[in-house]
C-alpha cells in the first residue's frame, strides 16, 4: 500500500533539505512541562479513566487521552519558542511500559492520538518558509534485553528480542497512522533493545509498502562513557549504522558539559546528521535541574560553532525558555557537514586496528 497521509513524503524531503541548510531546533522535556501542572491522581484520570482499577498518576502518556489539552498546550509552547521539530508525547506508549498501569491495550491508541495531536499543532503554525515537523517518539521501555533483573541469576531476562520488536512495531504503526514524519528511537540504554526496535520498525515498513526515516538517540549513562549495557559511543554507532538513520545523537542522563565528548565522537564517525539534547545539568539534592537557558546555550553554541551539530534540543529539566534561547542563538550557525561514508568507515577501521594493537 502507499502512504495515504497527506503531504508526509513532501515534508520528509523538506526536512532533509532543511537539515542541509541549518541547525534544526528540537523541543524540550515533556515531563518537566507536565510537572508544572502539579496533577494529582484525579488530574491524570480525567473523565475517561475516573474509575480505572489501578493508580495512574505519573503516567504522562495517558494524558494524551485523559487531558489532551495539556499535551496540545505543551506542543504549542515549544513551537512558539522556536522548535522546528516536536516529539510526540509517547515515550512510554508501549504495551510493555503501559502494563505497569494495566493499560497495555491502550498503547496503540496512545500512539495514534499522540501523533495526531502533535501533527495538528505543527500544521497550525507551519508556513512554506518555516515548516514544522513531528518526531514519533519511542522510548526504550522499562525492560532490558541485555541485563539480568536478578543479580543472583546473570542469565535471566524479563523480556526477549521478539517481544520487544513487536511492541516497537506496534507503537510505530500508530505513530505513522497519526501523522509522524519520522520515528525517533530515543534514550537508548541497551543496544539490543535498539536493534529490536530497528528490526520491528523495518519489518513494519515492509508490511506497509513504504517507509519513513528513522532517527536514533543513545544515552551515555555516566562519566564512564558507556551505555548501561556497556558500549562506548563508537561501538554503539557501529552496532546500529546498518539502520541508515536520518540522524543519530545523544540525549538524557548528562548535562552539556559532561555530554560533549560523546557528541563529538559521534560527529567524527557518523555518516549521517548528528543530534544532541542534554539534560539541564545533573539533578540536585531535590531531584531538580539547575542549568538555566543561558548556561545551556553557552555550551551548545560552542558545540555548534565547532561543527558538531545538526539538531539540538533539550531533555530532562529543559523548558520552552531553553528552546527559545537555542532558537535565538544557535539556529543561525552553519550545520555540521556529514563525512563521506568511506571516510567515516576508514577512520573507524584505523581506530579499531590501533585498539587491537
Amino acid at each position: 500500500m502507499n502512504d495515504l497521509f497527506p503531504g508526509r513524503q513532501a515534508r520528509i524531503e523538506t526536512l532533509k533539505s532543511a537539515l542541509e541548510q541549518r541547525i534544526l531546533i528540537l523541543d524540550g522535556a515533556a515531563g518537566t512541562f507536565i510537572q508544572g501542572y502539579e496533577l494529582d491522581e484525579a488530574g491524570y484520570r480525567g473523565d475517561r479513566f475516573a474509575d480505572w482499577s489501578e493508580e495512574i498518576k505519573g503516567n504522562n502518556d495517558i494524558l494524551i487521552l485523559s487531558r489532551p489539552e495539556i499535551i496540545t498546550e505543551m506542543h504549542q509552547a515549544y513551537l512558539d519558542a522556536g522548535a522546528d521539530i516536536i516529539e510526540t508525547n509517547t515515550f512510554s506508549a508501549t504495551t510493555i511500559a503501559q502494563a505497569d498501569y494495566a493499560m497495555e491495550d491502550l498503547a496503540y491508541e496512545l500512539n495514534v492520538e499522540g501523533a495526531r495531536l502533535a501533527r495538528e499543532a505543527a500544521d497550525a503554525v507551519s508556513t512554506p518558509d518555516r515548516p514544522r515537523f513531528v518526531a514519533g517518539a519511542i522510548g526504550p521501555t522499562n525492560r532490558t534485553a541485555s541485563i539480568s533483573p536478578d543479580v543472583n541469576d546473570p542469565g535471566k531476562r524479563n523480556v526477549d528480542f521478539d517481544t520487544l520488536a513487536k511492541t516497537y512495531a506496534d507503537g510505530a504503526r500508530g505513530l505513522i497512522e497519526g501523522g509522524a514524519d519520522f520515528i525517533l528511537i530515543e534514550t537508548i540504554f541497551d543496544t539490543l533493545n535498539a536493534k529490536a526496535a530497528i528490526y520491528g520498525v523495518k519489518e513494519l515498513f515492509d508490511e506497509l509498502g513504504f517507509e519513513i526515516p528513522i532517527a536514533l538517540s543513545v544515552t551515555i549513562t555516566d562519566q564512564s562513557g558507556r551505555t548501561l549495557s556497556g558500549q562506548t559511543t563508537e561501538a554503539f554507532w557501529n552496532a546500529v549504522r546498518h539502520a541508515k538513520p536520518l540522524f543519530v545523537g545523544v540525549n538524557c542522563a548528562l548535562g552539556p558539559d559532561l555530554m560533549r565528548p560523546y557528541v563529538a565522537e559521534l560527529s567524527r564517525i557518523a555518516n549521517c546528521y548528528v543530534s544532541a539534547y542534554p539534560n539541564a545539568g545533573l539533578p540536585n539534592a531535590f531531584g531538580e535541574y539547575d542549568e538555566t537557558p543561558e548556561m545551556m546555550t553557552m555550551h551548545l553554541r560552542e558545540w555548534a560553532e565547532s561543527g558538531l551539530l545538526n539538531v539540538v534540543g533539550g531533555c530532562c529539566g529543559t523548558t520552552p525558555a531553553h528552546i527559545k534561547a537555542y532558537a535565538d542563538n544557535i539556529s543561525t550557525i552553519a550545520p555540521r557537514k556529514i563525512a563521506k561514508p568511506e571516510t567515516a568507515m576508514r577512520l573507524s577501521g584505523l581506530e579499531a586496528f590501533a585498539l587491537a594493537g
